[in-house]
């Protein structure tokens, strides 16, 4: 990853929410160790910043982090990837400062912050794509239905070879790779293909790591994946990505692809979730703005798909909306 492009800063903050602003205000405790105050501005900052949850969303916000280390080398930023579900599960009881998510927060995942007092708010960074993935000398499929996926993943499903999923391909078994339960990319394909958010077959290599997918599906000749479009990306050399047909046509993800919604329903958005208390302390707050402001390169960067212009259009109504609000 290439740190030295520089990135833009906005002359002023962005704004955060007016209710993030007041249930921040509302917090108690001075939020540890922080720099001067600024952020948005040039001072230098000091303090940690501590992220979990998607392995998806991880190195969108890997790149965030180093390229916001070039302004702030003194704020230390980690990332974690426990998957989206276990990410929520340790930022609803106060245990992190931002959570990754691949999907939006659930409602019983909303019910434990709000016992433990853990208030939050939502930004959509960038989009993504499920990539259906294949070995790379796969010489018998390019596109598969949403019907045969369907027909492969579902709960009950007992196919075991690739004959089994159409009489054209080969008899070659299937061997199978995808996310473990508390991931994000788990619930959202399973959602989209299943029907049934959590409905899978069972008797498949689960790993909440993507890099382990990669590994089993580019050695298994007769193996199938599904993870994030930036996985492929990265590992293009050992995999073959597939088409997917929801019914118009096959279609292959792509920045254009998912940006027009024509790769469906496997294209959807990043989020992260930066807590109130948090925003409290100045690095938190100057990360999440930095984060904001310079989504575009920074999803170019990590190999994920950018806000589309009504995404970004959105999102600049909002703030400036609620800039004004906070005034």
């Amino acid at each position: 990853m290439n740190t030295s492009t520089s990135l833009r800063r906005a002359k002023a903050p962005l704004a955060l929410t007016a209710a993030v602003i007041l249930a921040a205000s509302a917090c108690g405790g001075d939020g540890g160790n922080s720099g001067d105050n600024g952020s948005g501005g040039g001072d230098q900052l000091s303090g940690s910043v501590k992220i979990d949850g998607s392995s998806t969303v991880a190195p969108l916000t890997s790149a965030a982090s180093e390229f916001y280390a070039e302004e702030q080398p003194k704020v230390k930023v980690t990332v974690g990837t426990s998957g989206t579900g276990g990410g929520f599960k340790k930022f609803c009881v106060g245990e992190t400062d931002i959570s990754d998510a691949s999907r939006p927060i659930k409602d019983e995942e909303i019910k434990t912050c709000e016992e433990n007092g853990v208030t939050y708010e939502q930004f959509a960074v960038a989009n993504d794509a499920l990539s259906v993935v294949v070995h790379k000398d796969n010489d018998w499929v390019d596109c598969l239905t949403t019907d045969q996926l369907k027909k492969i993943w579902e709960p009950d499903s007992k196919v075991k070879s690739w004959k089994e999923v159409d009489p054209k391909f080969p008899d070659e078994p299937l061997k199978l790779f995808g996310p473990g339960t508390d991931s994000g990319t788990f619930d959202y394909f399973t959602d989209e293909i299943n029907g049934e958010e959590g409905a899978s077959r069972t008797d498949y290599s689960a790993s909440e790591d993507d890099n382990v997918l990669v590994t089993g599906v580019s050695g298994s000749k007769g193996g199938l994946g599904y993870f994030g479009f930036s996985y492929y990306e990265e590992n293009k050399d050992k995999l073959k990505l597939l088409d997917v047909d929801g019914g118009e046509g096959c279609v292959k993800p792509s920045v254009a692809t998912t940006q027009d919604g024509s790769y469906k329903p496997l294209g959807r958005q990043l989020f992260i979730y930066p807590s109130a208390k948090s925003l409290k302390r100045p690095e938190v707050v100057d990360f999440v703005e930095f984060y904001v402001e310079n989504h575009k390169e920074i999803a170019e960067d990590a190999q994920f798909i950018p806000l589309n212009d009504k995404q970004e259009e959105e999102l600049k109504a909002a703030l400036d909306k609620l800039k004004a609000a906070s005034k």
